[in-house]
């Protein structure tokens, strides 16, 4: 009889907006959504430490920008140390992908806004009301090996 191979198990985070999300998938697909209006700093780790104690992440990926510098910051560090301490991969992903493109809160009335390969800023008057969501698949979510935080200060 053939030992049937362990289930692999990702998770995705959203930490640049509120509220905040995690998702967990199983082979690329989302089966638990984890979601929080407390501050990163406060519910973040709890969160990662239960879905890590429930399943067998063998991936975690988070936005990496461009959104709040401060929860992009903590979450970096947290799986920066996860990664370093339990050995489980870290990478990242453009907010974009996870929010159709639309701009992304930068300060004051500045957003971010991704134009071909671009991100800039740009004005808006009235506040932008966008939606992230988690994606019921990640096979084609675009990942970027690289980890680090994709900052990009806007102008003042």
């Amino acid at each position: 009889m053939q030992k049937a191979l362990p289930k692999r198990y990702e998770l995705l985070i959203i930490s640049i907006s509120s509220p905040l999300m995690l998702g967990v998938y199983e082979e690329g697909t989302l089966i638990e959504t984890i979601s929080s209006d407390l501050k990163t700093s406060e519910i973040l780790l709890p969160l990662i430490k239960e879905c890590l104690d429930k399943y067998d992440i063998s991936m975690i990926i988070y936005t990496r920008g461009p959104g709040s510098y401060m929860a992009i910051k903590l979450t970096y560090i947290m799986l920066k140390t996860i990664e370093i301490m339990q050995g489980i991969k870290c990478v990242g992903c453009s907010g974009f992908a996870l929010n159709g493109g639309q701009p992304i809160k930068a300060v004051g009335n500045l957003y971010f806004i991704k134009e071909k390969e671009t991100i800039i800023t740009k004005k808006y008057e009235q506040p932008v009301n966008v939606k992230f969501t988690l994606p019921q698949s990640i096979q084609d979510l675009e990942l970027d090996e690289e980890s680090t935080p994709d900052y990009i200060l806007p102008a003042v």
